[in-house]
């Protein structure tokens, strides 16, 4: 007989339940009761979407198919007010629904500080999706933004803030951050970083009241300081939802109390997730989360398996900042401390020690050994034999430089592998069993290195280790064959030992061919200009033949001609001449391009330079089409004409244009402005993208849609044109000078991390150092190549009518 199981909250550990017992074809009959308008989605993900980086759609578990598909019946947006156990049945506005068992999964609420003005709009808290969405809507305005909590949500709501362009402060109330995952040195680096990002932050900060009329205006501090306030947030901690047990007369202490299969004082009402207790501890990672629902499933299909809070580590990623803490790390009679500092780095350790075992560890700024030291702390291991070394992970202790996959392999399968989407070892074990062999395969199916991709090494040595001598850790490839050395290496030694010429890498770097090939000399060219641009003098002969022709050569040896229109605005008279020189030279196709311009096809070599002279007599020059440089910067027409317009999106494109104009980058560069969130310029897809929004420009990188189709991501907000500028001259530089030659901005990026390259940008005095340097290789890249070969001068100053507004 069909059992019939109602479900009241649709999150992680109930909808991790669900699936449980549909992949096991249990035959329950599940209606499911939300509170929220929608279903099961990662609520680990929020903050992504809340600063941009992704949309509420890419975060989604459960969508209406799933639930379709498994015969649930969903009541979303729909409150359960009351249980009656004994007639087993729960209400709501939908009606009386009758179950056979009841599971309870509330999850928690945000705790709401007890201060004047709490009520007032403007105030909200972070906890779901209405909320996320409630801050996405309120940085649309702009302002100042008041984070109550120096937590690991306040942290996030902060940063989310900070890059939709608002001016964020963060108070804590404690005397460092996130005091409970890190002691006050990491606490320290973690508050450097966010304060490098922009955001103020006040420790010791207690709030007396929230001011306003109308809405929220200003927070009042103990000792009488006031910070002006558009909105405030509140994050300052949750508690179980457990009112409707309470009601119901479960047994309830702090949360809802339940034994280890998950089963309340009703034996036919289960809990799980942040609203259950188990012998007075709470749970609020998603670990502990998912191994409930693993135990109550089983408990459901008369299995019974037993939960047992295991020991838990934490490892998160704040703002771009690496985070490691696990065991107890407090001071106490009869424990020690080994300490590694690498201030330069932002590296900092710390093991806590007592009777020859790890009880607790904290780490900031680099986690790779983390599970390492996590398995050391959960195990109790006696570290008696590797305690000089100990500090400095897996690979100093005995035996791991044989066999370096030893810390891996020994890891069990619940070790978290993925933080960023809680993906542990035996989900990679059982993808890669099912089919999973390479790096991407594992990534497409369980997400696991797709997100800030710290964990990439981890997941190709769980692949390594299952998979044995069938797969084999991709090694760095050498630049070529006239050496050993990697792309990387060079470009280090270039600008290590200032090696101004290729003569002098060749002997500094023990080439194994003195004048190189036609396959490295291209890349040690564009190192060489890009690292040395007054110094050392470009080499046409090492550049590929387009550049050397400055035209694209087709299939039938014929050229391909495009002269620049910035930002994709032309004039009649230029028109008359593209029109004037395709039937002077009998171009057969003429073909407007996807970047705005007007492609002549099929020009013969030995016409290119009457055909550069005579677009150049029209005032026209390259479109270095045919470069590893700018392209095109796309344009919508913005506020001159369109209704929607929220900025003067063409004037700025042009200005971009005409301020990348010539750059020479390790691939082609591609530009979009928008005028508004429609997107009609495709911004979101190109290497550096701009929307224009109603407070100012959203900045994004790392967008492709070629082989590869990849949306961008949020870099920054600004509120002027003259800070557009600067950024992207700033990220243009650091891609310059930090690329592989032929590496896009999108791969490139995967390598160092969005959270790098915001944390250069957002250093003002750094940015400031970049864009100047942006410059002087702009003195020597800004010429019309056209102009040279024709034999005259420049007959076009790009920047000589550009004026820019400044930057506030």
């Amino acid at each position: 007989m069909t059992q019939k199981l109602v479900v009241i909250g649709a999150g992680m550990a109930s909808g991790r339940v669900l699936e449980h017992l549909f992949e096991n074809e249990s035959g329950f009959e599940v209606t499911l009761f939300n509170a929220e308008a929608r279903g099961n989605y990662n609520r680990i993900m929020l903050s992504p979407v809340l600063s941009g980086e992704k949309t509420y759609e890419d975060i989604v578990t459960h969508d209406a198919d799933w639930y379709d598909t498994n015969g649930v019946t969903c009541h979303f947006g729909t409150h359960v007010t009351a249980i009656d156990r004994v007639a087993k049945t729960v209400t709501s506005k939908a009606g009386t629904i009758a179950y056979d068992k009841l599971l309870i999964a509330t999850g928690s609420a945000p705790f709401i500080i007890p201060v004047p003005g709490r009520d007032l709009p403007g105030v909200i808290t972070y906890r779901d999706l209405d909320d996320t969405n409630a801050m996405i809507d309120a940085s649309k305005a702009g302002g100042k933004a008041v984070v109550i909590g120096g937590g690991l949500l306040g942290l996030e709501a902060a940063a989310g803030l900070a890059e939709r362009g608002m001016d964020v402060t963060v108070l804590h109330l404690m005397d460092h951050l996130m005091e409970r995952q890190l002691d006050e040195a990491a606490g320290f680096l973690l508050r450097r970083d966010l304060e490098k990002r922009g955001i103020a932050v006040k420790c010791r900060a207690s709030t007396r009241a929230i001011v306003g009329k109308d809405r929220v205006e200003a927070v009042l501090l103990e000792g009488d300081e006031t910070l002006e306030a558009d909105l405030v947030v509140m994050a300052v901690g949750i508690r179980p939802e457990t009112r409707l047990a309470t009601d119901a007369g479960l047994s309830v202490a702090r949360g809802i109390e339940v034994n280890t299969q998950m089963q309340t004082s009703d034996p036919d009402i289960f809990a799980v997730g942040e609203c259950v207790e188990l012998d007075g501890q709470l749970f609020g990672l998603v670990a502990p989360l998912y191994d409930q629902a693993k135990v109550l499933a089983q408990t459901l299909m008369d299995s019974p398996a037993v939960f047992t809070p295991k020991e838990l580590s934490t490892k998160l990623k704040v703002t771009g900042c690496d985070l490691f803490s696990a065991g107890d790390f407090a001071e106490a009679e009869g424990r020690e401390d080994i300490v590694f500092r690498d201030p330069a780095r932002g590296v900092y350790r710390r093991l806590v020690l007592e009777d020859d075992t790890i009880v607790g560890a904290v780490m900031y700024g680099d986690t790779t050994d983390s599970n390492w030291f996590f398995g050391l702390i959960r195990d109790k291991t006696e570290i008696t034999d590797m305690r000089e070394t100990l500090i400095f992970g897996p690979a100093f202790q005995g035996g791991a430089p044989s066999d370096p996959l030893s810390a891996v392999a020994a890891l069990p399968r619940d070790a978290e592998i993925c933080g960023c989407n809680g993906i542990c070892k035996g989900q990679i074990e059982d993808a890669i069993t099912a089919g999973a062999t390479d790096l991407g395969a594992v990534r497409t199916t369980t997400k696991a290195s797709g997100s800030c991709g710290t964990c990439t090494g981890l997941v190709e040595q769980v692949l390594a280790v299952t998979l044995g001598d069938d797969f084999v850790i991709p090694a760095a490839q050498s630049i070529c064959t006239c050496t050993d050395m990697t792309h990387e290496d060079v470009r280090r030694m270039i600008k290590s030992q200032e090696l101004k010429s290729m003569p002098a890498v060749w002997q500094a770097c023990g080439w194994k061919t003195s004048c190189g090939c036609h396959i490295c000399r291209p890349p040690l060219n564009y190192y060489l200009l890009a690292d040395w641009p007054l110094e050392y003098q470009d080499d046409p002969q090492s550049r590929f033949i387009n550049e050397r022709k400055h035209a694209n050569i087709q299939k039938d040896g014929t050229f391909s001609v495009v002269p620049r229109m910035w930002g994709g605005i032309t004039t009649p008279d230029e028109l008359r001449a593209i029109a004037d020189a395709a039937d002077k030279f009998a171009v057969p196709t003429v073909k407007v391009t996807g970047g705005q311009r007007i492609d002549l096809l099929g020009v013969k070599g030995e016409d290119l330079p009457a055909i550069w002279r005579d677009l150049n007599d029209a005032g026209m020059v390259s479109g270095h089409a045919y470069s590893k440089g700018l392209r095109t910067v796309k344009t919508c027409v913005g506020t001159d004409h369109c209704r929607f317009g929220t900025q003067d999106s063409t004037g700025l494109g042009i200005k971009l244009e005409k301020t990348l104009w010539g750059s020479w980058t390790p691939h082609k560069l591609k530009l979009g402005v928008s005028g508004c969130p429609r997107n009609c310029a495709e911004a979101t897809c190109k290497d550096i993208g701009v929307v224009c929004v109603d407070s100012g420009y959203q900045i994004s990188i790392g967008g492709a849609a070629g082989m590869d189709v990849r949306e961008t991501e949020i870099l920054c907000q600004v509120p002027t044109e003259g800070e557009v500028i600067d950024v992207i001259k700033c990220v243009t530089q650091l891609y310059r000078e930090n690329a592989k030659y032929l590496e896009r901005i999108y791969k490139w990026m995967a390598k160092v991390g969005l959270e790098w390259i915001q944390e250069q940008v957002a250093d003002l005095e750094n940015r400031a150092t970049l864009v100047a340097r942006f410059e002087v290789s702009q003195s020597v890249y800004r010429k019309d190549p056209w102009a040279q070969h024709v034999g005259r001068a420049e007959t076009y100053q790009p920047l000589a009518d550009l004026t820019l507004e400044a930057a506030e």
